[in-house]
């Protein structure tokens, strides 16, 4: 059984993983439509800047995070001057750290999805005078959105698990910022604190495992679904 205290490590966790996922669905769904779907110069580029943060080391990204959203940073006065908000040793200073880790996962996993799509669907919904934005709706997001989920349940499970970029940013604060892999840290550091860990880490491997089953079964879902259609 978990303590109470533990029970508000996990509850903190669900919390900054879910609203990472859900701030970054957009983000990712317009990155990963454009890097589908357009030929354009300094797509290369692009796409090496989306997936950045899954090679650079993540205490580089936090600290890249701390310039720009820091109190000197320039999206950190902007933040603080228009709406008084600040993300250093917050629990959104965390989301946004998770966030910026879970995106390029987020993004290869909407992109494949999106370039499984039979165009010639669209095309033939076009002829038949749907607009843009209603084969769109109808035809290429139904068909994309099991990719969409997939993309979000790794883009949690990732989020969750977050430890170097977001112990840089928002450091390691009981009941703001200390999240699960914060608190297996910090228990690590204590003496007697081992029960704990143990129950914390097998908490995160249950969490990492499952999300990594339901993404699979999504993945084959779909492609079952396509070779069927193909058929």
């Amino acid at each position: 059984m978990l303590s109470p205290e533990e029970w508000g490590i996990v509850a903190l966790s669900l919390k900054v993983g879910g609203v990472a996922v859900l701030a970054t669905l957009p983000v990712a769904f317009g990155l990963a439509w454009i890097l589908a779907r357009y030929r354009f110069p300094g797509r290369v580029v692009l796409d090496a800047l989306v997936h950045l943060p899954l090679v650079l080391p993540p205490v580089v990204t936090g600290w890249l995070l701390l310039i720009a959203f820091g109190p000197l940073g320039p999206a950190g006065r902007w933040l603080e001057s228009w709406f008084g908000m600040t993300l250093m040793f917050r629990w959104t200073g965390a989301a946004l750290a998770a966030a910026i880790m879970a995106l390029p996962l987020m993004v290869r996993a909407m992109r494949l999805s999106i370039e499984g799509i039979d165009r010639r669907l669209e095309g033939a919904a076009r002829t038949l005078g749907a607009g843009r934005w209603h084969a769109f709706r109808t035809i290429s997001l139904p068909l994309a959105l099991p990719g969409v989920l997939a993309a979000l349940v790794l883009g949690f499970a990732r989020s969750i698990g977050e430890f170097g970029a977001t112990i840089t940013f928002v450091s390691n604060i009981p009941g703001e910022t200390r999240t699960l892999p914060l608190a297996i840290y910090s228990a690590l550091q204590v003496p007697g604190g081992e029960a704990m860990v143990t129950r914390l880490a097998l908490l995160s491997v249950a969490l990492s495992l499952g999300a990594l089953v339901l993404s699979e079964w999504l993945v084959r879902r779909t492609h079952g679904e396509r070779q069927r259609r193909g058929d």
